[in-house]
């Protein structure tokens, strides 16, 4: 999932330097006012190389989103404990994922500064990251099955329905944080709810 092109080591080093400036320069000033331009010159390349890779910033966003988010998650599966039954492994990943998702740096300057650039993938169409975490759900799920700890059901329509729940604890679990209900609490809410849902 960490890697998206087989384009050859040296290629790919490159393209995850531009990724980085275009990073760098989104945490600094928003999607809106990031150019190729103000890319290439934050990664000491010329414009044109810029452009040979990327022909407009939607399909660097793009690249940039998907291997950001399929970062996170490789991550947070990294950590799971393997003797684990399925069904807890399942549930910690995404419950991590979903904490992750919250904290990380790119998502939060997106969300804050240029929140419609989330939209299609919420309202239109799955991007890339989505359809990886959708693959890996389902083969945990199957495994689940398989095993006896997930219950029986569609694995594909069950992925998806624990994505959009996930979707609504990554992007509005901020507006049901307060005094009488913390952050945490939702998160062990969310366990709660999907080990319910899932457990035969």
């Amino acid at each position: 999932m960490t890697s998206l092109r087989h384009n050859g080591p040296d290629q790919t080093d490159s393209r995850d330097g531009y990724l980085d400036a275009a990073r760098d320069c989104i945490h600094d000033v928003g999607w809106r006012r990031t150019t190729l331009t103000e890319v290439a010159r934050r990664a000491g390349v010329s414009r044109m190389t810029i452009y040979r890779t990327w022909a407009d910033m939607p399909k660097l966003l793009g690249d940039l989103m998907t291997r950001e988010w399929a970062g996170v998650v490789a991550a947070t599966v990294a950590d799971e404990d393997p003797a684990a039954p399925t069904l807890d492994r399942l549930v910690a990943d995404i419950v991590g994922t979903v904490r992750a998702l919250r904290e990380n740096e790119l998502f939060v300057r997106i969300v804050e500064l240029d929140p419609e650039l989330l939209l299609p993938y919420l309202l239109s169409r799955r991007g890339r990251s989505q359809d990886a975490i959708l693959a890996l759900t389902e083969g945990q799920i199957r495994e689940g099955q398989a095993d006896g700890t997930i219950r029986a059901g569609n694995p594909v329509a069950i992925a998806r329905a624990l994505l959009l729940a996930a979707h609504g604890f990554v992007l509005s679990a901020h507006t049901m944080v307060d005094d009488r209900a913390g952050e945490d609490e939702l998160d062990a809410e969310l366990a709660t709810l999907l080990t319910r849902t899932l457990a035969p």
